[in-house]
């Protein structure tokens, strides 16, 4: 889009199955909506498109459906700043305002990476990572490759990777058989998310699948080698390629703060809504990951919701209540029967770096009080991500809630932030 100045009734913010949702809902109304994500093509990570097998069904129906409403996007572009009803937007090297009625935060989650010996070696990745960049074109046929970590992703990642032509040599799940065994027996609640399970493992039949396993560390000098695990009782060291390793999911919760959405939830915060997906702020909604982990079921309906809402339809928002609790009551017996139990946040050894943009190691840490005092002392989560990866490790390794964020939400070229102009946000005008 060429123009950089934009009004709208509806601002999206996250092109991923609940922003689509909310998109869709609020255009139905005759809103003018506009969906604003930094990736190249709207689908999020769980609908990421593939490109040797193209987007889920899903996904193109409701890109379709919203190409024939004219609902335009703002793809490759990332949010600066916030100002009263005024988006700050990074749309690749150019400044665009966004001027909208109500906002839609819908900014997902990302991986949780807990720092271990060896994780930055390369070809050590997130479960997640590893399975974006197969879709994404990463050379993966004949790979070996391990993949670990903790939840369902893990299935999902190594059936992405398998039919790009990895060699998966194994699954290695954290929770224990006895948690695996109890969520596999409710399962009957939910037949979808049964069937659903049973086509993955049906897959990947040839692949073993190890239940209370994980990564003790990864063994190579320039790059990975192998991997030393603890399996049951007893520790195994498997040569591979490439390490898929995640331990679950945190909520993207940086824009939401921003913004001055009240937040809640412990180490790993999310954005507290109302039965509308509104939250503290007026005129400003969220849905899916950002307001808990809850997968996709419950991303899709939290995004109609907060659309309809937006919109100023709260029947239409109304009939889909059922569907969000039935979602959220699964994720609920996710988060319950996956919880990540403590030798877990015991791997990191004194010599291991933690944040990787800075080359801070757990040592120097260890002398810090968390946040602020650590940041100024070792410059921890003060590099290019912004403490997107050591923050949350470090919130599940200490308990410590991820805060301190600053505008510019994300890094922004000095250009582009000249190029706003006037009505600049005094904490982002402080960067020129």
């Amino acid at each position: 889009m060429a123009d950089r100045r934009h009004h709208c009734d509806v601002a999206i913010i996250g092109a991923g199955p609940a922003g689509l949702s909310a998109a869709r809902a609020a255009a139905s109304h005759g809103a003018r909506v506009m969906l604003i994500d930094p990736q190249p093509v709207p689908g999020g990570q769980v609908w990421r498109n593939d490109v040797r097998h193209g987007a889920p069904g899903p996904a193109r129906a409701l890109q379709r459906e919203l190409a024939a409403a004219g609902v335009p996007t703002l793809m490759q572009s990332e949010v600066a700043g916030h100002a009263g009803k005024r988006l700050f937007v990074r749309s690749g090297q150019v400044a665009v305002t966004v001027d909208y009625g109500s906002l839609v935060l819908a900014t997902g989650a990302r991986e949780l990476l807990l720092p271990f010996p060896g994780w930055t070696l390369p070809g050590v990745t997130g479960a997640g990572g590893a399975q974006a960049l197969a879709k994404q074109g990463g050379p993966m046929r004949g790979k070996r490759v391990l993949v670990a970590g903790s939840g369902p992703l893990l299935l999902a990642a190594a059936d992405t990777l398998r039919r790009h032509g990895a060699r998966v040599l194994g699954i290695h799940e954290q929770a224990s058989m006895r948690a695996l065994s109890m969520f596999t027996a409710g399962l009957w609640r939910w037949p979808g998310k049964a069937v659903q399970a049973a086509r993955l493992r049906r897959s990947l039949w040839r692949v073993p699948y190890h239940a209370g396993s994980h990564v003790l560390r990864a063994l190579g000098d320039e790059r990975l080698r192998a991997v030393e695990l603890r399996i049951g009782g007893r520790t195994a060291t498997v040569e591979c390629d490439q390490l898929a390793c995640g331990f679950g999911l945190v909520p993207n919760i940086e824009l939401a703060q921003a913004v001055g959405c009240a937040l809640g939830g412990g180490p790993h915060a999310h954005v507290l809504v109302d039965r509308w997906q509104g939250s503290s702020v007026e005129s400003v909604f969220a849905a899916g990951e950002a307001c808990g982990i809850g997968g996709l079921d419950c991303a899709v309906a939290e995004g109609a919701i907060a659309g309809h809402a937006a919109a100023g339809r709260h029947e239409a928002a109304r009939a889909l209540l059922p569907r969000r609790a039935r979602a959220r009551r699964f994720a609920t017996a996710l988060n319950r029967r996956f919880a990540l139990h403590d030798g877990l946040r015991a791997l990191a050894e004194p010599d291991t770096i933690v944040c990787r943009c800075e080359d801070v190691r757990l040592s120097a840490l260890s002398a810090c009080a968390p946040g602020r005092e650590a940041k100024l002392l070792t410059r921890c989560g003060m590099g290019a991500c912004q403490g997107r990866i050591c923050g949350s490790a470090l919130a599940e390794l200490g308990g410590a809630t991820r805060d301190g964020f600053r505008p510019p939400i994300f890094p922004v070229p000095l250009e582009v932030l000249a190029g706003f102009g006037g009505g600049l946000p005094t904490d982002l005008s402080q960067e020129l």
